[in-house]
């Protein structure tokens, strides 16, 4: 079974008399394991489907099955749910709280499942030695550096063991240099068997990437695997 199947998915605005087709019958099916990028210009419909992918938003028409359930037409709580037990999101902003520690920032969603503090405690320690700062738990992020702080981010979308990481942007703010680090610790996560969806507009990360998905006026325009792409260039 996918872990992510979307069938006629549509969402529609209303602007006056027009109606906007930000997503227009779109069918798409992500695998276990699988790492994506979605791909397109602003107005191409990505930023809309990733909210709806993420549970952020609902669709205007057709359906979203996420490890098996359909989730289109559940409400903002059951979402919430949702997001929490399936969903690690990373933003281009880090989005990390100001004035507590990588540690605590990394425990944060561990609040809402009622988990002791000794084992918020414990997972977050554990994530942040995954990503490398292991040596930096009790900094706070004006502490860190922009890598840094975007790691620690990752580790606050691992803490939970989701289904799906979901990043937006994730290296919008960073240098080339630092955006190389924090693709190789997207590629490293792939390996350990994290599925992983990428929304960017920037064709140099989506070349790191298994699977790109190109969109276009809420379509799907393109849909290869780089590997196989490489194979006839």
């Amino acid at each position: 079974m996918s872990l992510i199947a979307l069938n006629n998915l549509s969402k529609y605005y209303e602007m006056g008399d027009h109606t906007i087709k930000a997503v227009d019958g779109l069918d798409l099916t992500i695998e276990r394991n699988e790492y994506a990028v979605l791909i397109g210009s602003s107005g191409s419909g990505k930023s809309t489907v990733m909210n709806i992918l993420g549970c952020l938003d609902t669709p205007t028409t057709g359906t979203y099955s996420l490890n098996g359930q359909n989730v289109a037409g559940l409400d903002e709580g059951e979402l919430a749910d949702i997001r929490n037990q399936e969903i690690g999101f990373i933003f281009q902003n880090f989005n990390l709280l100001p004035r507590v520690s990588a540690l605590k920032n990394v425990m944060q969603p561990l609040i809402y499942r009622g988990l002791p503090v000794a084992e918020r405690r414990d997972a977050a320690e554990r994530v942040l030695e995954r990503v490398g700062l292991g040596d930096r738990s009790s900094h706070l992020p004006n502490e860190l550096s922009g890598g840094q702080r975007q790691r620690v981010a990752v580790a606050r979308a691992l803490v939970t063991s989701p289904s799906l990481l979901l990043a937006d942007e994730p290296t919008g703010n960073l240098d080339s240099r630092t955006t190389e680090e924090i693709l190789a610790l997207f590629d490293e996560l792939h390996n350990d068997g994290q599925t992983i969806i990428i929304v960017t507009h920037e064709p140099e990360i989506a070349e790191h990437s298994q699977r790109v998905i190109r969109l276009q006026d809420g379509k799907i325009v393109e849909d290869y695997r780089n590997d196989e792409r490489s194979k006839q260039h």
